[in-house]
C-alpha cells in the first residue's frame, strides 16, 4: 500500500505522518497539493498544521483546493482517508464528515495529552482496540471544538459514527475531561463510509515508542491492514 500524505502551505505534521506510517511498515509519501492526487494512492492522510495560516477559518481555504475534489472521489470509491487535526478541519469543510471544528472553549491554543474512549472497535481505524478502551494521545490546536446541529448529532449517534470521545483516565466521559468544549465530547468520527475518518487528537504523535507513547498506533494500522 502507498499512502499519500497531502501537504498544503502551512502543513506541519506531514513528515510526522510519513515517519509514523513507515514505522508500521507502510509506504508513505508527501504529495504537494498542487501536483494533484497520485493515481496509485491506496490511502490518504490529510495531516495537521495551519494550512493557509487558518485564514477565514481553520481548513476553509485548503478544503477548496482542487486536490480535495480528488480526495472526495477517492473516498467515495472506498480509498481509506484519515484527517488529523487541521486535516480534520479540512475534512469537515470539504464535506467528508458532518459537523465543524471551531475555537476552543478556552479561546486559547492547547497542547497537552488527553484520554480518549474507543466508542467502536469494528471499524478499520479502531480494529486494534476493544470497545471501551482508553488511549492517551496528544492534542495541539486552537480550533478543536467539534460543533454540530442537534438533529445532525442525533443522526450521527443513531448511525454509530462516533469513533472517540474525550474522557478521563478511567473512561468516564465528563465535561472536565473535555479539553476544548466539543459537543458530546466527540474527538473523532466517521464519514458516510467507515473508510473515512477525522479526529482532532494526533495518533501519529503517539506511534513511535520514543516519542509520545504508542497508543495511537492502532489508528494508523488501518492503512497496514
Amino acid at each position: 500500500m502507498t499512502v499519500s500524505v497531502i501537504q498544503f502551505g502551512g502543513s506541519n505534521c506531514d513528515r510526522d505522518a510519513v515517519r509514523a506510517l513507515a514505522h508500521l511498515g507502510v509506504d508513505a509519501e508527501r504529495v504537494w497539493h498542487a501536483d494533484g492526487l497520485p493515481d496509485d494512492a491506496d490511502g490518504i492522510v490529510v495531516p495537521g498544521g495551519f494550512s493557509y495560516g487558518d485564514y477565514l477559518r481553520a481548513g476553509a481555504m485548503a478544503a477548496r483546493q482542487p486536490i480535495m475534489a480528488d480526495v472526495r472521489d477517492a473516498a467515495e470509491s472506498g480509498t481509506p482517508v484519515l484527517g488529523v487535526c487541521n486535516g480534520a478541519q479540512i475534512g469537515c469543510e470539504a464535506g467528508l464528515t458532518d459537523g465543524a471544528f471551531t475555537t476552543n472553549r478556552s479561546a486559547r491554543f492547547q497542547c497537552e495529552h488527553v484520554h480518549l474512549r474507543v466508542e467502536r472497535a469494528d471499524t478499520p481505524w479502531t480494529a486494534a482496540y476493544d470497545e471501551g478502551d482508553v488511549i492517551e494521545v496528544p492534542i495541539a490546536h486552537g480550533e478543536g471544538r467539534f460543533e454540530i446541529r442537534q438533529d445532525r448529532l442525533e443522526t450521527l449517534e443513531a448511525e454509530d459514527r462516533v469513533l472517540f470521545r474525550y474522557c478521563d483516565a478511567d473512561g468516564t466521559v465528563t465535561d472536565e475531561a473535555n479539553p476544548n468544549g466539543s459537543t458530546a465530547n466527540v474527538a473523532g468520527l466517521l464519514g458516510a463510509r467507515e473508510t473515512v475518518a477525522v479526529m482532532m487528537p494526533h495518533p501519529e504523535r503517539a506511534t513511535l515508542p520514543d516519542v509520545g507513547g504508542t497508543d495511537g498506533q492502532g489508528v494508523l494500522r488501518a492503512f497496514a491492514e
